[in-house]
């Protein structure tokens, strides 16, 4: 026997002719997810709709819970479409509610089958009668303790408790960023924002061995195997960076080597961009926060970008970005002591309020654009997946994980 999940759409249903376009493109993230698993995925009327065997079960809730394009999900009964078996219905979660301490119960009806021969209101009415009468539950229509759904559609579905997830649009419908990935708490979040924007997301990461440690670049890479989840896949770009510090060590004037550190992985960023034919960089700056990201330094640092660059986060406080790393999972990891190349080589009295034609002076006079060739030439790749999480866990068919390589795995993915 199959079960049954429904996910509700949220924005997608804002779209006009093209909203086939954002349904097709979330249906194709999750039956990508769940390719290793038994499971049916389709869409109709506003809802996205899966079935599989009880076996697949995690497998599903899983892939759900980091499914950006829905704003929640529930398991639900399905019945046949008549008032007899909604109440019968009704009254096993009536039930199940009763033993666990519920006291309290209403019904919200939604009748989209509208050949059915009760509306809403009626359905509502119909259906908590049994529940009731026989003393099960009282009715509270403003706090009550259980709420339960009925959908009537193409099928009548019914079912007690729904999960909030990700919203936003399905990613792969606004195109491809690369985000500048570090080991703290502000990148991964800015990430995962543009993922609920639609954007597909690629990483990459910085490393100076061996002014930063192993475990340094282990804690980025689990970053991005966390935040693969929500964005179906990505691929994490390790770049050697330690000639190119060394050398802004030598030549930089100490106030201004943090921003030449910046100025120095924006030009690394755009080659990398040009490679893998991202159309934007995204960076996990706050205006403010720290000294390179005083208004006049975040100009400075655009300036040597060559496509556009999106500060997600630019307007929000720390607070706010703990909030949402917490949500995602990223802040345990974020947290971790191990620091990155920015912390390490970080002035005691650094510039607050550079100009764009003195940091390019300074720039030039670094010579540092071979270094940067190299850096470029000796990257590595790693590729993580929600597929391949799954797989991992929960495979129920034949699994060949398609990644370049699998998490945990160290060979480097040409590209």
């Amino acid at each position: 026997m199959s079960e049954q999940y429904l996910g509700k759409v949220g924005e997608l249903t804002l779209k006009g002719s093209n909203m086939h376009v954002f349904e097709r493109q979330l249906v194709t993230n999750l039956r990508l997810a769940l390719e290793s698993v038994e499971a049916k995925v389709h869409t109709q009327a506003g809802r996205l709709y899966v079935s599989c065997p009880p076996e697949s079960c995690s497998a599903v809730e899983y892939a759900l819970d980091h499914l950006i394009g829905i704003t929640g999900w529930a398991k639900v009964m399905t019945v046949a479409k008549n008032i007899e078996s909604i109440t019968e219905a009704v009254t096993a979660l009536a039930k199940k509610a009763a033993g666990e301490g519920a006291r309290s119960f209403k019904i919200e009806a939604r009748r989209e089958d509208k050949k059915f021969p009760l509306n809403s209101y009626e359905i509502c009415t119909e259906a908590a009668g049994e529940v009731f009468d026989s003393g099960l539950l009282a009715v509270d229509l403003h706090h009550p303790d259980l709420v339960v759904h009925v959908e009537v559609r193409d099928d009548c579905y019914v079912y007690a408790s729904q999960k909030k997830t990700c919203r936003g649009l399905p990613v792969g419908v606004s195109g491809k960023g690369l985000l500048l990935l570090s080991g703290g708490l502000d990148s991964p979040v800015a990430g995962y924002r543009m993922m609920r924007r639609g954007m597909k997301v690629e990483c990459v990461y910085f490393h100076s061995y061996p002014y930063t440690s192993e475990e340094a670049q282990k804690k980025v890479e689990d970053l991005a195997h966390i935040i693969s989840d929500y964005g179906v896949d990505t691929h994490l770009n390790v770049i050697p960076f330690t000639q190119v510090q060394m050398k802004i060590k030598a030549k930089a004037p100490e106030a201004y080597s943090t921003l030449m550190l910046r100025l120095c992985m924006m030009k690394l960023a755009n080659l990398l961009a040009e490679r893998i034919s991202a159309d934007c960089l995204i960076t996990g700056e706050s205006l403010g926060q720290v000294a390179s990201q005083t208004i006049e330094n975040l100009s400075v640092t655009e300036s040597f970008a060559t496509l556009p660059l999106l500060r997600p986060l630019v307007g929000l406080d720390k607070e706010e970005i703990v909030s949402t790393a917490q949500e995602i999972g990223t802040y345990k990891t974020s947290i971790l002591p191990y620091e990155d190349c920015c912390v390490l080589f970080s002035p005691r009295h650094p510039i607050l309020r550079a100009n764009v034609d003195e940091a390019k002076r300074i720039y030039d006079e670094m010579e540092v654009d071979g270094l940067i060739q190299q850096a470029f030439d000796e990257r590595k790749v790693i590729r993580f997946s929600l597929r391949d999480t799954i797989g991992e866990r929960w495979a129920t068919r034949p699994f060949t994980s398609q990644s370049g390589v699998c998490y945990g795995r160290k060979e480097p993915l040409s590209r």
